[in-house]
């Protein structure tokens, strides 16, 4: 069921508990995030990044406070619900999980048909358009394997835009890329937060951070806590 947020607000937590299985790694967790706004989280591995991400998809449920997320409340949603969630977000994975036996065209079509869509012209439209705004509108017949590993990520933010989405979620999507090509993968990224979406980068690259500044929110010792100056962004490296 479908709840009101305040307005512009996508993204509402409210003394929230995060768990992974039965390890609680973040508590009293508060976050706000409005439509259009790109945002980092950053903090050491295993201190609660990708299961804060984890628990805004609903991959993991939340236990303990208020969470909205694009009008969903995390807290009661049911399990027949959580699809209509999810093609709301789209979600960028450092690993890419691209099909490796089928083009990008086909790779794009897959997840088209899975999230409802038949007419085969509107597919086709549909790929041509987000392999445009992801600059690679000519390579939509190449296999995974024939693509650099920054083109690859490209298809998976354009796969993650198919439906649309009011929120990206993107967990380490430059972790294994060059720094070139990280920068070029952050510059979409923040493209696409103009355009009205609320984007999540989870990240460890302190110089991405420094490159493209925004708002920056830090997992550490249990908490999530926002790094307000410099002088805090330097104690982060």
């Amino acid at each position: 069921m479908q709840e009101n947020l305040p307005l512009d607000v996508i993204i509402e937590l409210t003394d929230c508990s995060i768990w992974q299985q039965n390890h609680l790694v973040l508590s009293k967790v508060n976050l706000r995030v409005g439509k259009g706004e790109f945002i980092y989280m950053v903090g050491r591995v295993g201190s609660g990044k990708s299961s804060l991400i984890k628990t805004l998809n609903a991959q993991i449920p939340l236990r303990e406070g208020t969470g909205l997320v694009a009008g969903y409340d995390l807290s009661k949603i049911k399990n027949k619900e959580i699809p209509y969630l999810r093609r709301k977000i789209g979600i960028v994975f450092q690993d890419f999980q691209l099909l490796i036996d089928r083009s990008v065209n086909e790779n794009l079509a897959f997840v088209l048909k899975a999230t409802g869509w038949k007419n085969k012209s509107e597919i086709d439209i549909r790929i041509g358009e987000v392999l445009e705004k992801v600059g690679l509108g000519l390579k939509g017949y190449k296999m995974p394997h024939q693509l650099s590993g920054g083109e690859q990520q490209r298809v998976v933010i354009g796969r993650a835009l198919l439906n649309d989405p009011e929120i990206i979620l993107a967990d380490e999507p430059t972790g294994n890329l060059d720094p070139e090509t990280s920068e070029g993968i952050l510059r979409l990224l923040t493209d696409i937060s103009k355009t009205g979406r609320a984007v999540v980068v989870a990240t460890h690259n302190y110089n991405l951070l420094k490159k493209f500044s925004a708002r920056t929110l830090k997992c550490d010792k249990g908490e999530l806590v926002e790094v307000r100056n410099d002088e805090e962004m330097e104690l982060l490296q």
